[in-house]
């Protein structure tokens, strides 16, 4: 049995385009982000490696900054880690840090805060070159109403209504620290923080924005809604292809450090 402390730990820093993947986790017989890597990982350096991710993006989901570990027993430096894994890695996924962190770091446990975007199309045609990463919404979207709707969320709440199901002994309580919707031309993008988020929270939360910004649910109907605490009472479930992870936040106190990071 290998012991752990014979191993580093490495973390990285990934992006990934998500149309192709069945989300983040592994599923058996399903192409996802995790089952890239840890393939990517077994060819570089002959290793079968758990990789375990700080959230775990659903089906279509794409990220700019998702932050992953695994441990190894192989002498590579961290810029070798990116280089190698890049290269065998499919092109919809890249690393793009890396560096050695302790034992005792928990690349999900540790993280204080979860960014995610959500991007919508606001034009009546559709666009062959955006079509993979923004919502179209051929409807005018009254902006106004969407972030007077936004100031509801911030702070803790109960998102159980905002949630599709849930099975878990796991709370839905959460704190929102930073909402926002603003446009330009015919864009019009969603930024949520968290300290961590709900299965289809944010997609909820977008499909359920749309209709305040089309003038078919109220701001005060909206806040109704977050105050019920009723499961599945929200939506319609925004598309998945809009939303990316953007960021994933430690402590000033952590030992992982973005700056500490190499390229």
């Amino acid at each position: 049995m290998e012991l752990f402390n014979n191993l580093r730990k490495i973390a990285l820093v990934v992006e990934y385009n998500g149309k192709r993947y069945c989300g983040y986790q592994w599923q058996k017989g399903q192409p996802t982000i995790q089952d890239e890597l840890e393939k990517a990982i077994h060819k570089l350096t002959g290793e079968n490696r758990r990789v375990v991710a700080a959230c775990r993006t659903d089906t279509g989901v794409h990220a700019e900054g998702q932050v992953v570990c695994f441990r190894t027993g192989a002498a590579l430096m961290p810029p070798k880690f990116v280089s190698g894994l890049n290269f065998y890695l499919p092109d919809d996924i890249a690393v793009l840090k890396a560096g050695v962190v302790s034992e005792k770091f928990n690349v999900m446990k540790d993280a204080v805060r979860r960014e995610y975007r959500y991007r919508i199309l606001n034009r009546r045609s559709r666009s062959p070159l955006l079509s993979d990463f923004y919502f179209n919404v051929g409807a005018d979207l009254d902006i106004g109403l969407m972030q007077e709707a936004c100031k509801v969320l911030r702070g803790e709440h109960d998102f159980a209504s905002f949630v599709t199901s849930w099975d878990r002994e796991e709370s839905t309580v959460r704190h929102i620290y930073r909402t926002g919707v603003k446009k330009e031309g015919d864009i019009i993008t969603f930024q949520i923080i968290a300290n961590s988020f709900l299965t289809h929270q944010v997609r909820n939360v977008v499909g359920t924005l749309v209709r305040v910004g089309m003038s078919k649910l109220g701001v005060e109907n909206f806040k109704e809604i977050l105050e019920s605490k009723k499961l599945s009472l929200a939506g319609p479930t925004a598309p998945a292809h809009g939303l990316c992870l953007v960021k994933v936040t430690y402590a000033d106190n952590s030992e992982f450090k973005y700056e500490n990071l190499r390229t």
